[in-house]
This record gives structure tokens, C-alpha cells and sequence, in this order.
């Protein structure tokens, strides 16, 4: 009988592993087509320094730039946008309440200055990590922990 829980406890935890792995390469996936956009010029807006770091650990190496920067104002951030003759900005902000009302507010703002907004990768992420990550900071040290519960020691770039 013993017996019949182990292979149903080990049959769990194969399944388990499986939809980390799933997640994991999904969440990597998501992030390859996040430097591939970035490379091809188009920025990437995000809430801090500290979420332009994590971006920079997961190999995004293009424009990005600072929502919240100490002494701008949205209005300093639509100008530089506005400068830059961007047509499309993909916008990347935490995934809790504050995060929603700025994605809100500076999408509105975009269409009106008739700059796409790119809430895809946004979205995506969102859906993939749910409640476990509050912020765009937080998914190096997330994509590292899914590594380590999945046995995937190399660092794969994203």
C-alpha cells in the first residue's frame, strides 16, 4: 500500500517539475522576444533603476528608461518619448496595483501622443508569474529560484 503512495508521490513530483520546467521556458521565451524587440530599437519603459538592473541581468541591452526617476514628471517622459520619434514603447511596469495605474496612464498618454504602447510582454509575464512576483526586479531572482527547483545549473540567456 506504501508502495501505491510513492509512486503516486512521485508521479507529483515529476508533474510538478514538468510545469516548472514548462514555466520556466516560457517565462525564457518571453524574455528572448523582450531583447529581440529591444534590439531592434524599440524602448522599454519601466517604474525604477532597480527594474532597468534586473532587465540588464536578463540580457535586455536596449533602450530602456526610468517611469519614476527622482525630479521627472510624465511629462518629462513623454517629451524624451517624443524626441526619441519612437513609434511603438513597450511598457514594463510591477505587476501590483501601482504598476496597473501607471501602465493606465502613461498607455493613455502614449495614444495620445500617437506612440503604440506594447503591453504584450507585459501581459505575458504577468499571466506566466501571477502572484508570485510583484515586480519587474523581482524575476531575475525568480527565473533563478525556477532554475534551481528544475535542476537547470547553466544559465541559459534570455
Amino acid at each position: 500500500m506504501s508502495g501505491h503512495r510513492k509512486e503516486g508521490s512521485d508521479n507529483k513530483v515529476e508533474f510538478l517539475s514538468t510545469h516548472l520546467r514548462e514555466k520556466l521556458e516560457e517565462i525564457q521565451r518571453v524574455l528572448e522576444c523582450l531583447v529581440q524587440e529591444s534590439s531592434r530599437g524599440i524602448p522599454i519603459i519601466v517604474e525604477g533603476k532597480n527594474d532597468v538592473r534586473a532587465l540588464r541581468h536578463l540580457h535586455v541591452q536596449g533602450k530602456i528608461m526610468c517611469a519614476k526617476t527622482a525630479g521627472k514628471s510624465r511629462l518629462d517622459l513623454l517629451g524624451q518619448i517624443e524626441e526619441g520619434s519612437f513609434r511603438e514603447v513597450i511598457l514594463l511596469f510591477d505587476f501590483d496595483r501601482r504598476g496597473r495605474e501607471w501602465t493606465d496612464t502613461v498607455k493613455e498618454n502614449l495614444e495620445r501622443a500617437k506612440v503604440k504602447p506594447n503591453l504584450e510582454f507585459s501581459n505575458d509575464l504577468k499571466v506566466l508569474v501571477g502572484r508570485e512576483v510583484k515586480d519587474i526586479e523581482g524575476l531575475a531572482s525568480y527565473i533563478e529560484t525556477l532554475r534551481e527547483k528544475v535542476g537547470q545549473t547553466r544559465v541559459e540567456e534570455a
